[in-house]
């Protein structure tokens, strides 16, 4: 699928009858395994892509190890890629937008984009630099702005609603196609705030986030696992190396994984 084919796509996967559901991938074999579950979409998770590679998350991974990491599963999937850019690795704007140039280069059509601790107006700034970055490679990357008001508590807890929807505001006045809001959870708040932005809501998967259905209801238009995944992933690893580890016995890792043939012919099919 050529970029501009995907970019049209994965815009339209925001207008569904239900949310886009994205299991994010780390690396190119989950992210194969992924697509043939059913995915329309492929996201990659910065904790879990870093984590894979050796690395902490909260921007420490190198540019060049991300950017060869999306090559790698643009080159096994068939569906859009979205990738988790955290900050833009970088401060200085010009820098954000060659990485961002070199992410759609390399087969993204999305980007995750976050705040974090920083004033929204340096997200603002930065998305419009992702922007330019990505226009230069001929793609019309959809920039999914990530506010940390409810994950990070950067205000009282009766004042985080407002202080996203502010946020929400300039963002989508920036540019932003739309608006993530990890650690929002309450029904309510999540109507609140479906109704102030104009732009498609994310939320992510965490204890206490109702079934998609009820998401769905109140016009979420987007659902990220995150690390959950990856996290889940390792929970196994250490579980089946430690039972062996112990002499223990082998259950762990004989019980409910991919048999061999089937997960080494995914690799084999033609894309």
């Amino acid at each position: 699928m050529d970029s501009r084919t995907a970019a049209t796509q994965f815009r339209q996967l925001h207008q569904g009858p239900r949310p886009l559901l994205l299991p994010n991938a780390w690396d190119a074999g989950s992210a194969r395994l992924i697509q043939s579950c059913g995915a329309q979409a492929i996201a990659t998770t910065s904790a879990g892509l870093a984590w894979s590679h050796g690395y902490a998350d909260g921007g420490a991974l190198p540019p060049g190890i991300l950017i060869d990491a999306v090559k790698e599963i643009a080159r096994v999937i068939s569906v859009p890629l979205t990738v988790d850019m955290e900050a833009g690795y970088s401060s200085e704007l010009a820098v954000i937008a060659e990485n961002a140039h070199a992410l759609a280069a390399a087969g993204a059509v999305g980007i995750n984009l976050e705040d974090g601790a920083e004033r929204p107006e340096v997200l603002c700034q930065r998305i419009e630099a992702v922007k330019r970055g990505a226009s230069r490679a001929g793609v019309d990357l959809f920039v999914n702005a990530r506010t940390d008001v409810f994950l990070r508590g950067l205000t009282a807890p009766e004042r985080a609603p407002e202080e996203t929807i502010a946020r929400g505001e300039k963002y989508r006045q920036a540019g932003a196609d739309g608006l993530f809001v990890p650690g929002l959870v309450d029904l309510a708040v999540i109507r609140r705030i479906v109704s102030a932005v104009p732009l498609p809501l994310n939320v992510l998967v965490r204890a206490g986030l109702p079934p998609t259905s009820e998401l769905a209801a109140v016009g979420v238009r987007r659902v990220s696992a995150g690390s959950g995944i990856s996290s889940a992933v390792h929970g196994l690893t250490r579980r089946a190396a430690r039972q062996f580890l112990d002499g223990a016995g082998y259950q762990a890792m004989l019980e409910g994984g991919v048999p061999y043939a089937e997960l080494n012919a995914l690799f084999s099919e033609k894309q």
